[in-house]
């Protein structure tokens, strides 16, 4: 696949320091298209190069990593994030301002990234595949972040591409939600598709 990043795509950490402010503008405006909310507690991210580009950016900033071996672990850990036209990718996060309400949501809410879907017109619904680095959930609860992706066939792709009407849904017994996504949100997420065929 020749959209996965490499080391020389990334700034050092001198060039990415000077550049940061602008770089996180410009990321900050692209999350903003790429971001839906299914009801008031969970909300997905749709993964880019560019997100995955500034996420790595920032993890070497954090950890003041600058040698070949660490910035190619981050890279690994990161690229897979990256779609690959024949999928959306996405980072999704279950958020309660209460530790409490938190707490006890997580614990009410096992498998629910599993039940993330789409549905592209009248094409059976896609639900997400998770988690495929490591285990994310224990048989007490599952976790505030999971990683999953969305594997559509030819035709959902074209449909998609066309303007379709794009739902996305959770189907858990405790969180159940259902939205039609906005257009500028499928017009951003087209794009995927097309960066991917190469």
């Amino acid at each position: 696949m020749t959209n996965l990043l490499k080391r020389e795509d990334l700034f050092s950490l001198e060039e990415y320091a000077e550049q940061r402010s602008n770089i996180r503008k410009n990321v900050m405006n692209v999350k903003k298209l790429r971001e839906v909310n299914l009801g008031e507690h969970i909300r997905l991210l749709f993964e880019n190069h560019q997100t995955v580009q500034y996420q790595i950016q920032e993890m070497l900033r954090i950890e003041k990593i600058f040698e070949a071996d660490g910035i190619q672990d981050e890279l690994d850990v990161y690229n897979p994030l990256i779609p690959d036209g024949s999928n959306l990718k996405a980072t999704m996060m279950i958020e309660y301002t209460d530790v409490v309400e938190r707490t006890k949501a997580l614990s009410n809410l096992i498998g629910v990234e599993k039940s993330i879907y789409f549905q592209v017109a009248n094409h059976q619904n896609v639900y997400a595949i998770c988690n495929e680095d490591l285990e994310r959930e224990t048989d007490e609860k599952t976790s505030s972040v999971h990683f999953m992706r969305f594997e559509f066939d030819q035709s959902m792709i074209v449909d998609f591409c066309k303007g379709a009407k794009i739902k996305i849904g959770v189907s858990h017994p405790n969180y159940n939600c259902e939205i039609i996504i906005e257009k500028r949100v499928q017009d951003e997420l087209n794009q995927d598709f097309m960066n991917g065929e190469a």
